[in-house]
């Protein structure tokens, strides 16, 4: 099979998506996990999936991403679906956005996502009567999207992968590379030396140190460390009313959805300073600012507060009773780089998804087949008979476009 043998480095979402989609396309294909399956970002991931972005491109390549996720049930031994469709609810309280909020469901709504709907306030307290009377002027809601069961996807995308004929180690890191030229010959590993005609980068947060192993281009993609919290239902929101709950974000940009009936997961992105040198085991380390166990002044318990005014219900939950950590992979614009490296001319980067990576995955691993079958970068890719255009994931591109639509 010359010419067609992949080696993807990283096995969250993003690496076992691509694996599947090449081995459809008869690539021969080996997968290089550092530690285990979706030991990175993956098994951290709020895993929320929305198309309400801010550009066309976006949006279209996100309603791919659902209907992959409705279909992939299919091919999960079980049959359970890895989407769960409550939707997403945009709270809006300053007028300036809400006016912006209103005319980008209009380009939403041109972009195919027909089911988008803009609620004034009169008509978000009807549909949501847990948000608060005075939280918001109006919301945006789409009921298409919604949250991942991550777990499912990786552990059952690695299946895939296997079943298919592929190759996939754990405990694997990449330590060395063989270099010829701007060409990649092969990358070497505590279980052996793969040679390959395509090298995929599916490290995202830790790119930067692959990178520096291939002797690749640097990439703008800043590792951050983020938390998330878990709240034990109380007082007089019922089981019922959170399992539905949409996923919501407040007009301060804290995000909850419902983890399960009685547990509601809740974040906010917070300053920090990009962390390239950190270690897997970091990902763990719960700095006491950001512990439910740090006290009422920590940040989870401001935000709780500030939650409370927003869902007013929320304030009679028991209390928080979990945190956890992981690492947010962003880039100056929000976009990943997709793409082909321009330092090592048959190296791929799939990198700095901003929070994106899981929900893109499908997306992603259809332009990555498009990239790896091409051999070059290419302008598009189809999706639903319409050409999507790449320009805002391109390495190299204008960074100063940022998307909007970010939490």
């Amino acid at each position: 099979m010359a010419d067609r043998r992949a080696v993807i480095m990283g096995a969250g979402i993003t690496g076992v998506l691509v694996a599947r989609e090449l081995l459809l396309a008869g690539w021969e294909v080996t997968v290089l996990e550092a530690k285990h399956v979706g030991a990175g970002s993956s098994s951290r991931t709020a895993a929320g999936i929305r198309q309400q972005f801010s550009t066309p491109g976006t949006v279209r390549g996100m309603r791919y991403s659902v209907g992959f996720y409705q279909r992939f049930a299919e091919e999960v031994e079980d049959g359970t679906c890895p989407i769960v469709q409550n939707g997403y609810l945009f709270l809006h309280a300053d007028q300036r956005r809400w006016e912006q909020a209103k005319q980008t469901a209009a380009m939403q709504r041109d972009a195919g996502l027909t089911e988008v709907e803009v609620l004034e306030h009169a008509d978000l307290r009807a549909r949501f009567p847990w948000v608060g009377p005075e939280a918001a002027l109006g919301a945006t809601h789409c009921p298409t999207d919604g949250f991942l069961l991550p777990h499912l996807v990786y552990n059952e995308g690695a299946r895939r992968v296997r079943e298919l004929g592929g190759a996939l180690l754990q405990t694997a890191p990449v330590t060395e590379a063989t270099l010829q030229a701007d060409r990649v010959v092969a990358v070497k590993t505590p279980k052996g030396t793969f040679e390959g005609d395509l090298f995929v980068d599916c490290t995202n947060a830790w790119t930067h140190r692959l990178a520096a192993i291939l002797d690749a281009q640097p990439l703008e993609v800043c590792p951050y460390k983020r938390y998330i919290w878990f709240l034990q239902r109380d007082g007089p929101m019922t089981a019922q009313q959170l399992s539905t709950m949409p996923l919501t974000i407040t007009p301060q940009g804290t995000y909850v959805r419902p983890e399960n009936e009685d547990t509601l997961m809740m974040g906010r992105k917070h300053v920090a300073e990009p962390e390239l040198g950190f270690a897997y085991e970091d990902q763990d380390h719960i700095d006491t600012r950001f512990s439910h166990s740090g006290g009422v002044d920590a940040w989870p318990f401001e935000l709780w507060m500030e939650l409370s005014e927003v869902v007013p219900s929320v304030a009679e939950f028991a209390g928080i009773q979990a945190t956890t950590g992981g690492y947010y992979a962003e880039t100056p614009d929000h976009n990943p780089f997709l793409g082909y490296d321009r330092q090592r001319a048959n190296l791929v980067r799939l990198v700095g998804f901003s929070g994106h990576g899981a929900m893109m995955g499908p997306f992603t691993a259809k332009i990555a087949l498009s990239l790896c079958e091409a051999g070059a970068d290419v302008d598009s890719v189809e999706v639903d008979g319409a050409a999507v255009s790449l320009d805002a994931f391109r390495i190299g591109r204008d960074l100063s476009k940022r998307e909007r639509m970010v939490i």
